[in-house]
């Protein structure tokens, strides 16, 4: 294998200023040319072994100081920045980046906190203008955020959708009479389906008309990709009006729209509002009956009852979000005064986050917003395996809550006792627009604050909320 080049001019430079030497009078002393040195130093030329043997002997250098520090650290942090979606068609090479990093740390440093400012700004003018109720708030979205911002001022019901699904379903007792006849509308569409033992989840062939589906995936998830491509097929035209009356601003929002339309009108098949709904108060919202009851994972139960927003039949109005073990939100829903925010992950101080260390057991937590809202919030861990030995396993945790009040219809707010306030834990929403001053979790200031910091005194943060 071939040993990686070191090209470290930037920190070969600082170590030539460093000891106060000339170019000339440093070069003398690593036994090079002035030229090869000045190429170096410039990332013209890696770093020659007769160099790195010269700073660890003539100056007693850590040789290791070369290759380790901040040059990676800059290029993980430029990649991460570069993300953004406001780099949508920038995608510099990682040489380039490296070379950046490595030549002009500077230019690398200032690129960072520039864009950490912009971030801070859109954070901030986000909030405000949701709070404000401005319509140009999601301009500029990524087509990501426009469709989950769709879905999210929809209460994420979209009622023709729902409805056509539970038609579909209606005469279907049982998730194997549902499987049974959505593979007979397959047929009658032309199209067979085979099971394939393949890590795709789901695979079709529309010239030789074959749905294949993985024989590794879980019964639940095998049901939910049949009925996803019942809505591909055989409710186009419905899923096509809905995307004309969402008007998205580009191709790629509409396409990962109607994926996110055909994956609703699968939940809603699997479990239709009228029947999940009446099973839902007859349980007391317990996630295991109802996933007994239609043959659904507990994931797909907490996201439908999010969706029971039918105007005149109306569920409680729950709150579901999923996390993934970094804390990073990958779907979120509120029909509660409870709000995620659009950027970063959930507060820490949410049970969501413990699930993991949890594995098998469902969290119960009474929390308190800073708006003064209490809510019980219900958390799981979720673990999807990849069917096969070796293949990776996905982790993430769930949570389901609504308001207090409502405590009366769930199951799990039996044993709590929420008559008492200090039973309560206070929970925000993102440290950035957290207004509480004396959290302990705290990863960053508020944005509307002003900072105190007294150089004599330290508590739980090194500043003071003011």
């Amino acid at each position: 294998m071939a040993t990686q080049k070191l090209y470290a001019g930037a920190k070969l430079r600082e170590i030539r200023i460093r000891l106060a030497l000339t170019q000339k009078d440093f070069a003398a002393k690593l036994g090079v040319s002035l030229p090869y040195l000045n190429q170096m130093e410039n990332n013209n030329r890696p770093v020659s072994t007769t160099v790195v043997l010269a700073l660890a002997q003539e100056f007693g250098f850590d040789v290791t100081e070369l290759s380790t520090g901040d040059s990676e650290r800059l290029v993980s942090d430029m990649r991460e920045a570069l993300a953004d979606t406001v780099f949508a068609d920038t995608d510099p090479p990682l040489a380039d980046l490296r070379l950046t990093a490595s030549n002009a740390p500077a230019f690398a440093r200032a690129f960072l906190e520039l864009h950490r400012a912009y971030r801070q700004t859109h954070e901030r003018l986000a909030s405000l203008d949701e709070a404000l109720g401005r319509e140009d708030a999601r301009s500029q979205s990524s087509p990501w955020d426009e469709v989950r911002d769709f879905f999210h001022y929809c209460d994420n019901y979209i009622d023709a959708v729902d409805r056509a699904a539970e038609r579909f379903a209606q005469e279907c007792a049982s998730a194997a009479e549902l499987r049974l006849h959505a593979v007979q509308q397959l047929a009658q569409a032309g199209v067979q389906v085979e099971m394939s033992d393949t890590a795709l989840m789901r695979h079709y062939d529309s010239a030789g008309g074959v749905l294949r589906l993985s024989s590794r995936a879980k019964p639940e998830t095998q049901l939910f990709q049949l009925l996803l491509q019942i809505a591909l097929l055989r409710q186009d035209q419905l899923l096509e009006a809905t995307l004309d009356f969402a008007r998205f601003q580009s191709e790629e929002a509409r396409a990962i729209a109607k994926i996110g339309l055909a994956n609703y009108f699968a939940g809603a098949a699997l479990m239709p509002y009228g029947a999940f709904l009446a099973a839902a108060q007859t349980y007391r919202h317990d996630l295991e009956r109802l996933a007994n009851r239609f043959g659904a994972s507990f994931e797909q139960v907490a996201h439908r009852l999010s969706t029971l927003q039918r105007p005149g039949a109306k569920g409680i109005p729950f709150f579901f979000v999923r996390v993934d073990q970094a804390g990073t939100i990958t779907k979120r829903h509120s029909a509660t005064r409870l709000q995620f925010a659009r950027f970063g992950g959930a507060c820490p101080l949410w049970n969501v986050h413990r699930a993991f260390e949890t594995p098998g057991r469902f969290l119960r937590q009474l929390a308190e917003t800073p708006d003064g809202v209490r809510y019980i919030s219900l958390a799981c861990d979720v673990s999807k395996p990849g069917g096969s030995f070796g293949a990776p396993v996905r982790r993430f945790a769930i949570a389901l809550g609504c308001e207090v009040r409502h405590a009366g219809s769930l199951v799990y707010a039996d044993t709590l006792d929420v008559s008492n306030p200090d039973g309560f834990e206070p929970i925000g929403i993102s440290c950035r627009i957290c207004e509480r001053k004396d959290c302990h979790q705290r990863s960053v200031p508020p944005l509307e604050r002003k900072l105190s910091i007294n150089t004599d005194e330290r508590g739980v943060l090194p500043y003071q909320v003011g």
